[in-house]
């Protein structure tokens, strides 16, 4: 069998689990957002390889540490600003098929460890982002709340709450912190009802991803990621492509 064929049966495996199933849910990594130019985290061409020369010292998960925030918040911002501004980027073909498929009421919700808000530019409304966003802020003493803007825009270097003089940091989960609690608990909800989950665009080693993965035990588990991921052997279906890709070629019959 050539691979054109082989690649078709998946599909039509796939289609037929879409078909049967009632609640479907979508827990998505960075491979998600890849296709629309953001870079994941530990791929060849991800951020922890392309560290520029003033960064080189630190190591990767250091510059995106609750530990970086509250020790060097210089040297964190320069971080963030460079590397997580994602307010121009638009979503791609698989954001667009998950939101549609919301809207036809073929999936019942998104459970994303990106932080970019693509999902919810595409349309999709049920999105829990269970490491944060970007596209809010708040001050650490008075917690007054700030856009995505207030500190990709701002001329300081760390950027200063005007009502109190206090840090304002992103709503982003940083290394060292918890999960948002009622993301997490809600994320963990949709695992529990879902008799068909999708993961897509992750390798499944951050463990929130891993541990919901390893939290589901409905029917079907579909897994769409280039390259090899964790659970695979648990799998009804597993392809290694790209993820737009699939996500248009099976809802195109549906």
């Amino acid at each position: 069998m050539d691979k054109s064929q082989e690649y078709s049966q998946k599909l039509d495996q796939f289609h037929n689990i879409l078909l049967d199933s009632e609640c479907v849910a979508f827990l998505g990594g960075a491979g998600v957002s890849t296709e629309s130019g953001i870079p994941d985290f530990r791929s060849k061409n991800g951020l922890y390889h392309k560290t520029e020369k003033r960064f080189s010292r630190y190591k990767p998960e250091y510059l995106l540490s609750y530990d970086c925030l509250k020790r060097e918040p210089e040297v964190f911002f320069d971080y963030y600003r460079k590397n997580l501004d994602a307010r121009k980027v638009e979503p791609n073909a698989a954001h667009k098929v998950l939101a549609q498929m919301e809207a036809d009421g073929r999936l019942e919700g998104i459970i994303t460890q990106n932080i970019d808000g693509l999902h919810q530019k595409a349309g999709s409304k049920k999105v829990w982002e269970i490491h944060g966003t970007i596209w809010s802020n708040h001050c650490v003493s008075c917690g007054k709340e700030y856009d995505a803007d207030f500190i990709f825009e701002s001329r300081e270097a760390v950027p200063k709450c005007p009502k109190c003089g206090k840090t304002v940091r992103p709503d982003v989960t940083l290394y060292g912190e918890l999960l948002p609690g009622r993301a997490y608990e809600e994320a963990v909800g949709l695992i529990r009802i879902a008799d068909c989950l999708i993961i897509g665009g992750t390798s499944l080693e951050v463990g929130s991803a891993a541990q919901l993965a390893h939290m589901y035990h409905g029917e079907h588990l579909v897994i769409i990621n280039k390259s090899k991921t964790r659970m695979e052997g648990k799998a009804d279906v597993v392809f290694h492509d790209s993820i737009g890709k699939v996500l248009q070629d099976v809802y195109a019959d549906l």
